[in-house]
């Protein structure tokens, strides 16, 4: 997985949530030269009137007013910290409560109002870009801890092979790595599917129903 950088944000949908003031035209003027739509979601009781659901990751950019206090929520994922879309803040009045707010809605870049319309493009390349590295590191970070937890199986499946067909540890481990390799499947996931049929229960004529290995080797019987 290599991460590249996005820096054409052309067919995108910015959805800012604000009380129109006049000083917003500037972000959207400017938008709209990169190629990026504007709506703005009608705010109800304090509350900003967005359909989360029909958010797009790959085109959407939420816009947050900072000084809207709690006019947006949505759901930050508890795992990655991440929102559904990059978020960016827009910052009136500079106070620490109000940009934990945006901190804590997932924001990764901010937007200094009034706008100027020199700092957009700076605001929704670090924005987006910083979304897309977290949003990746995440996954690496998946990947690993899946690996490190198939990491026993394969642990447990040597183990099982030099107690119950007699190999040695490296040829148990040498076995399994070319089984795997045959099936097309991961060291890891091998081993846990190698155990699942090990482990499966007598059939109506008291034998273990077994896996096979390939080269005519020992059966679990």
């Amino acid at each position: 997985m290599s991460f590249r950088l996005l820096q054409n944000f052309k067919g995108g949908r910015a959805i800012v949530v604000t009380r129109r003031g006049g000083w917003e035209s500037t972000l959207e003027t400017t938008l709209a030269k990169l190629g990026v739509s504007t709506e703005y979601p009608e705010i109800i009781d304090g509350h900003a009137q967005i359909d989360v659901a029909s958010f797009q990751a790959d085109r959407d950019i939420l816009f947050v007013d900072g000084d809207l206090e709690g006019a947006v929520a949505i759901e930050v994922n508890p795992a990655s910290r991440l929102p559904p879309v990059p978020v960016i803040g827009l910052v009136g009045v500079e106070a620490p409560s109000r940009l934990k707010a945006l901190v804590n809605l997932g924001a990764t870049s901010f937007l200094r109002k009034p706008v100027h319309g020199g700092a957009v493009y700076t605001s929704l390349f670090m924005g987006i870009n910083q979304f897309l590295l977290r949003a990746e590191m995440f996954e690496r970070l998946q990947d690993l801890e899946e690996r490190r937890r198939g990491r026993r199986a394969v642990i447990r499946a040597v183990i099982q092979l030099m107690q119950q067909d007699g190999f040695d540890e490296e040829g148990a481990y040498s076995r399994l790595r070319r089984e795997s390799m045959r099936a097309r499947q991961n060291m890891e996931l091998y081993c846990e599917e190698f155990l699942n049929k090990r482990a499966k229960p007598p059939d109506t004529t008291g034998r273990t129903t077994g896996i096979m290995l390939q080269g005519g080797d020992k059966q679990a019987i």
